[in-house]
This record gives C-alpha cells, structure tokens and sequence, in this order.
C-alpha cells in the first residue's frame, strides 16, 4: 500500500509539473528547466558517475572541464525534461533545423523500411517528433518508467509524436522483426550498455553494446539512418540525419555483425567527441575494469 501510495504521489508531482511547464512560454520552461538542473543536479550523489565516465573516456581532461561539462548536462537534462510538455505544439516544430532531407527523401523512395538509430543527446525526443512531422511513423524501442503511472502518462503524453510503442522485454525482438516486415520503421537509442550484448569498443574500451541493429537490418535488409540532435542555443536544434550505414554481408555472420555494431559506436563515439556536453553521461556504459582503472 506505501509503494502504491508513494508511487501515485509521484505521479500526482510529475502531472503537476507537466501542466504547470506546459503554461508557460516555452523559452522560458526551457529556461527555468537548465536552471534547476545544474542548480540542482550536481548536487545529487549519482553525479559522480558522469565525472567516472568523463574519466574513461577523455583520460587527459581537467578536472575543471570536467566539472563544467557535467554542469552543461545536467542544464541540458533539465531542458529537455521542460521541454516535453511542449513537444507536440507547432512551435516547437519552428525550433528544429534539419540537416540531411535529400537523405531521408532517397529513403522513403527506396520504400525499404527503416531503423533510425541515435542515442541520448541534447533532447533525443525531438527525433520522433520531427519524423512525425515529416510523415514518417517511428514505433519507439523504450524502456518503461518503473513507476505505471508516470509511465501511462508519458505515453500519452508522447502519443502525437510517435506510431507506436515498443517496451523492452523478451518479445521485444519478435516484435521489430513483424513490424520491418510490414515495412514500418523503427526508432531506437543504442547507446546504453546491454549485459546480454556483444563487446565491441567505444571510446578505447570494450563496452556491452546490442548488436540487434546488425542483426534485424539483416535479417529484413533494412535500411539503417543514423540521426542525432544537437542543442544549438536554448531551445533550439539541429536534427543531423546521416547517409545509411553499409552494413557488411560478408556471410560470416558473427563477424558481420560485430563490425556492423562497432561502425554504430564508432559513430556514436564522433557525435560525443564533437560536443561532450550534449551527451546523457550518467548511464553505466563501461564494465568494472574501465571504471575501477578511472578512480
């Protein structure tokens, strides 16, 4: 009854929150959202692990940049959670520059179906929303909130900016298959460790990384775009959409797919390198030796 109870209190915040953000101009919920965050955020003891991960990844990097690139995040995550209330509104859609429609064009007209792959830079919910906006219907890889009504919410909340969802679980795979079968498009962000995936490097480590990507492009020959969006100022973005990745079909199965999934780090790691601040740095990427060599 308390789980239940604290779980419906959360939900009754988040609600409130949502609807409060949604009220205001979204300059300024964007604004009042990068404020809390690297008011707040650095604060929190789970911060530690973005310093960790920054470690791994850019050993020679000052503990001052550091800090200020864990400070941009955290402003960077408080924006986008402000930002969502707002993400089905046309103003929003006035925010976003995209880079690379002659490539997203020769896709549609390929009439193959689609895996757009990116991982959790600037506001990564722009990325359904802008195909939305194009036309294009993604059903959304995503992992479930642990709380169901924060969760339900979410949902609703993300229903005018996506085709339909797919939670993580044991069917999950069955599901992409039937769905690129009948030449729907599927969007996922590839870029958390998986502990049943593959190892395969990023940044100069081995990090556990799904190679389903590899594995259904294969399987149905689907076309794989890479996308990633970039904060330009603000409240304002970029959508970098990227020429297909070749996937290799040498025959060697394993080896095929290995150097599929290393060509999507490799490229995940440039997109990184190329502004460190706009990355989600909190996630577990590395395995126990990577980070106990860090600290």
């Amino acid at each position: 009854m308390l789980r239940k109870i604290r779980r419906l209190f959360i939900y009754a915040l988040t609600r409130f929150l949502f609807g409060t953000l949604r009220l205001l101009p979204l300059d300024a919920a964007s604004a009042i959202g990068g404020w809390l965050g690297r008011t707040l955020g650095p604060l929190l003891p789970f911060t530690r692990r973005a310093d960790t991960n920054l470690q791994i990844a850019f050993p020679a990097m000052p503990k001052e940049e550091r800090d200020r690139i864990v400070r941009a995040m955290w402003d960077n995550l408080g924006r986008t959670f402000a930002e969502f209330p707002h993400l089905d509104t046309r103003e929003m859609s006035t925010r976003i520059h995209v880079e690379g429609t002659e490539i997203v064009d020769a896709f549609l007209a390929s009439g193959k179906p689609g895996i757009f792959i990116s991982g959790h830079f600037a506001n990564w919910e722009i990325i359904p929303k802008t195909a939305a906006d194009y036309g294009i219907s993604l059903q959304l890889v995503y992992r479930p909130a642990n709380n169901p009504y924060v969760d339900a919410l979410v949902q609703r909340m993300r229903g005018a900016t996506h085709g339909g969802l797919v939670a993580k679980g044991r069917r999950t795979g069955m599901a992409i298959l039937q769905f690129l079968k009948e030449g729907k498009h599927i969007g996922m962000l590839v870029d958390q460790k998986m502990n049943q995936g593959i190892a395969v490097p990023f940044f100069g480590h081995d990090a556990m990384t799904s190679p389903v990507v590899v594995t259904f492009a294969l399987r149905r020959e689907a076309v794989v775009l890479p996308v990633w969006v970039e904060r330009t100022k603000g409240c304002r973005f970029t959508l970098h959409v990227h020429p297909p990745l070749e996937i290799p079909a040498t025959g060697d199965r394993e080896k095929d797919i290995y150097n599929g999934t290393a060509q999507i780090n490799a490229l995940l790691e440039s997109w990184i390198r190329r502004d460190p601040k706009q990355w989600f740095w909190l996630h577990r990427r590395w395995g126990k030796m990577a980070t106990s060599a860090a600290v």
